[in-house]
């Protein structure tokens, strides 16, 4: 597999964006994002989206330099139209205003729609994380994950991510799908060739199948948990589901219309709570006593939310980006066509 540096990747996906009509500034940020996904060891919400995002420009489902309005607001929520411009670009500010109104109170929630694909949630909680609050923040999508014992799309993968100040090394974010695996992971193993773990999806008659083609042939994810506990997963996907598609606006999965995002992002503000030192020093000492328990035989350590990612992303700046063959050559394709030149080798 081809591998780049991330400022190889962030300078090669702006001048797609640029080229396909986005401004220069969004079409930074949203390469930025992508990059940070891979970086992180996300590859499935990274430049792979580059071939998606571009397709969608020339649909007209992408609307580079769209203006965001707000729809609804009070002192401590709001609610944006974001007239379906770039998904990062919306959702940067949808958490940014939810930082602003926490910060004059005590909690901001800001939901929006019309909104494309966001990216990976991490990214938008650590916004709160940098500001010394609480992010919070999950999105629907399209429906891909079967209800728990059913065998129709009727749910989207229901991603939600938790950030956390604290004293340690690494950042403290939860970010996890309440499918079993989140869509991308699927489509990134279609990319490579390779055939998935059963128990991911089952196909359009509802069998288990361990072939990526059959998710995009009429089958569905299954709710995290499986066949065994799906329920639980099932029931965190429902209420995300209630809270992005219907609070927000935005609509929900099983509607034959529904595209991209409906955002329920929240930020809350830890010195209305208690002294944000006190907390991060708690939080610290929280994880540390966990750290401390006996590993399970075939277990070498605890590992915490968001630790796999920073020593990642630490390893790929260091090392670089693969990018799998077909994902890249897909994205040459692009690039030659909008004209780009100077296409790394």
């Amino acid at each position: 597999m081809p591998k780049f540096t991330a400022e190889q990747l962030i300078d090669l996906g702006t001048r797609i964006f640029s080229a396909a009509g986005a401004p220069s500034e969004e079409a930074r940020l949203v390469s930025e994002f992508l990059v940070r996904a891979n970086l992180a060891g996300h590859d499935s919400h990274g430049v792979i989206r580059i071939i998606e995002y571009v397709n969608n420009i020339e649909k007209g489902a992408i609307r580079p330099g769209a203006k965001i309005e707000v729809f609804r607001e009070t002192p401590s929520s709001a609610i944006l139209n974001g007239n379906w411009g770039f998904g990062q670009v919306i959702a940067k500010r949808a958490m940014e205003m939810a930082v602003e109104k926490a910060r004059d109170g005590a909690v901001g929630v800001v939901c929006a729609f019309n909104c494309n694909h966001v990216g990976r949630l991490a990214d938008y909680t650590m916004i709160a994380l940098s500001n010394d609050m609480i992010g919070i923040a999950m999105v629907n999508s399209t429906r891909f994950v079967a209800p728990f014992g059913g065998r129709d799309r009727m749910l989207s993968t229901g991603p939600i991510s938790f950030a956390f100040p604290s004293n340690l090394e690494f950042p403290l974010v939860v970010d996890i799908a309440t499918s079993v695996v989140a869509e991308g992971k699927v489509r990134v193993m279609l990319h490579k060739g390779e055939k998935i773990p059963f128990g991911w999806i089952i196909d359009k008659d509802g069998n288990p199948s361990n072939d990526p083609k059959d998710l995009y042939d009429g089958g569905a994810l299954l709710p995290l948990g499986g066949d065994e506990v799906g329920h639980k997963g099932f029931g965190l996907g429902l209420a995300i589901e209630i809270l992005t598609g219907i609070l927000s606006g935005a609509g929900c999965a099983y509607e034959e219309s529904k595209r991209g995002n409906g955002i329920f992002f929240e930020a809350i503000n830890i010195g209305r709570f208690m002294p944000i030192d006190e907390f991060k020093r708690k939080v610290t000492e929280l994880v540390k006593a966990i750290k401390s328990s006996r590993p399970r035989p075939g277990f070498k350590e605890i590992i915490i939310p968001g630790e796999p990612e920073y020593l990642t992303e630490k390893v790929r700046l260091r090392e670089g980006i693969y990018v799998p063959e077909r994902t890249w050559e897909e994205i040459k394709s692009i690039a030659k066509r909008l004209g780009v030149d100077g296409i790394p080798e």
